[in-house]
C-alpha cells in the first residue's frame, strides 16, 4: 500500500513537473470556462470574472475587473517568462550564434505575414473584421512543446529546438503586434515616463546591479506608466526581462544568475496559475444562439484558414527558401517532411490568439466567432500534425543512434 503510494505521488509530480502536465491544466481550465458559460450557473460565471478590483491610484485606464486584472496585469508575468526563455538560448543555448537565430526567426516571420494575409483575404469587404488580423499569427508553446515531446524519437533533437525557439520568436512578434497595433491612443507624458524607467533598467544592467528587487520596482512602475500611455501593458514584462542580467558578474555567465533565478521563481506560477486562469477567463463565451455553420462566416473562417493553411505555408515556405537560399541550415536529423509536420504544428495558436481576439474584438459578438475559429483552427492544425510526424515514412525519420 506505501509503496503504490509512493509511487502514484512520484508519477504525480513528474507529471505536475512535464510540460504536458502545465498543458493539460490549461484546457482543462479553459474546458471548465466554456462550460460554466453554457450551463445553468452562467450568471455566477459572469459575476465571479467581472468582480470590480478597481484601484483609484492605478487612473482611469487600470484593470477595473477580475478579468482585466489577468490579462493586463498576470499575463504580464507570462510574457515576462516568454523573454526570459528566449533571451536565456540566445545567450547559451540554442540561440547563441546568428546562424542558429536566423532559421527560427526567418520562420516565425512568414508564420506572421502569410497567415495575416490569409485572414484579410477571407475577410476582405469586412470592414470590422479586418481588426482581428493578427488573432492567427502566433504558435502556443504550451501545447506544441506536450505534442512533440510525446513524438519522442519521432522529432529529432535539433527539430525539437527548432519548434520551440520558432513557438518562443512567434510569442514574442506577438507581443510587438499587441504593442503596437491593439494598444489605444498615446498620451505621450506616459510615454516619456516609460522611456525614464525604461533608460532606468538598462542603465542598471549596464551598471552591473543584479538585486532583483531593483528590477522588479522598476518593472512595477513601467507597468503603470505603459497603462497610462496607450501602449498594452504587458509590454512591461518584455522590457524588463530584456533588461534583467544573464550573468552573476561582469564576466561570463554564472550558474545562477537573475535571469536564472527570476525565471525559475515565476515559470510555476505562471504554468499553474496565470495561464489556467486566462483560459478560464476568457475561454467562458456563450454559445447560445451561436450555431455550427456560423464557422464558415468570415471571422472564423479566416482564422482557421490562417492557422491550418497561412501558418504552414508561412513557415515552411519561409524555412525552405533560407535553406535554398544558403542564409541558414537544417537543424541535424531534421528531414523536410519532418519540417513540414513541424510547420503544422505551428497553427496551434491558442493563448496569444484569445489575447488578441479579445483585444480586436473587445465589446463585439465577433470576439464569440473569433475564439469558435481558434479552437477550430488549433484542433485541427494539431491532430494533423500528430498524424504526419507520427506516421511519417520511414526514410524521412531521424536515423536511430
Amino acid at each position: 500500500m506505501t509503496e503504490s503510494f509512493i509511487a502514484s505521488a512520484a508519477h504525480l509530480r513528474r507529471f505536475l513537473g512535464s510540460p504536458a502536465g502545465g498543458a493539460s491544466v490549461l484546457l482543462l481550465a479553459s474546458l471548465a470556462g466554456l462550460v460554466l458559460a453554457n450551463s445553468p450557473w452562467a450568471l455566477g460565471y459572469t459575476a465571479l470574472i467581472t468582480t470590480p478590483m478597481k484601484l483609484s491610484f492605478l487612473g482611469t485606464h487600470g484593470p477595473e475587473n477580475m478579468d482585466a486584472w489577468v490579462s493586463d496585469g498576470l499575463m504580464t508575468l507570462f510574457f515576462l517568462v516568454v523573454i526570459l526563455e528566449i533571451k536565456k538560448e540566445t545567450v547559451s543555448g540554442h540561440l547563441s550564434s546568428l546562424r542558429r537565430v536566423a532559421l527560427p526567426l526567418i520562420g516565425a516571420l512568414g508564420g506572421m505575414i502569410v497567415p495575416a494575409l490569409t485572414y484579410l483575404l477571407v475577410t476582405c469587404g469586412h470592414p470590422e473584421a479586418t481588426r482581428g488580423w493578427a488573432i492567427p499569427v502566433a504558435t502556443d508553446a504550451a501545447f506544441t512543446l506536450p505534442i512533440i515531446l510525446a513524438l519522442g524519437k519521432h522529432v529529432s533533437p535539433g527539430a525539437r529546438a527548432w519548434l520551440m525557439a520558432l513557438a518562443i520568436f512567434d510569442d514574442v512578434l506577438g507581443i510587438l503586434v499587441i504593442a503596437l497595433f491593439y494598444g489605444s491612443a498615446l498620451y505621450w507624458p506616459a510615454l516619456v515616463a516609460v522611456g525614464i524607467v525604461t533608460a532606468a533598467l538598462i542603465g542598471a544592467n549596464r551598471a552591473g546591479i543584479r538585486t532583483l528587487w531593483s528590477y522588479a520596482t522598476a518593472g512595477i512602475l513601467l507597468w503603470i506608466a505603459l497603462l497610462e500611455s496607450g501602449l498594452h501593458p504587458t509590454l512591461a514584462g518584455v522590457i524588463t526581462g530584456l533588461c534583467l542580467p544573464a550573468t552573476t558578474s561582469g564576466k561570463g555567465v554564472g550558474p545562477v544568475t537573475p535571469l536564472d533565478k527570476t525565471g525559475s521563481a515565476l515559470a510555476p506560477f505562471v504554468t499553474w496559475v496565470v495561464l489556467p486562469l486566462f483560459g478560464f477567463m476568457n475561454v467562458g463565451v456563450s454559445l447560445v444562439g451561436v450555431h455550427p455553420d456560423r464557422t464558415l462566416e468570415a471571422v472564423p473562417l479566416g482564422i482557421m484558414l490562417g492557422l491550418i493553411v497561412g501558418k504552414p505555408v508561412g513557415v515552411f515556405g519561409a524555412t525552405l527558401l533560407s535553406t535554398r537560399l544558403k542564409i541558414t541550415t537544417l537543424p541535424a536529423e531534421t528531414p523536410m517532411g519532418m519540417l513540414f509536420g513541424l510547420s503544422l504544428l505551428c497553427g496551434i495558436g491558442f493563448t496569444i490568439s484569445l489575447f488578441i481576439a479579445n483585444l480586436a474584438f473587445s465589446g463585439s459578438d465577433l470576439v464569440t466567432l473569433a475564439k469558435m475559429g481558434i479552437f477550430a483552427g488549433s484542433v485541427l492544425s494539431a491532430l494533423m500534425g500528430w498524424f504526419w510526424l507520427r506516421f511519417l515514412p520511414q526514410h524521412d525519420r531521424p536515423s536511430s543512434r
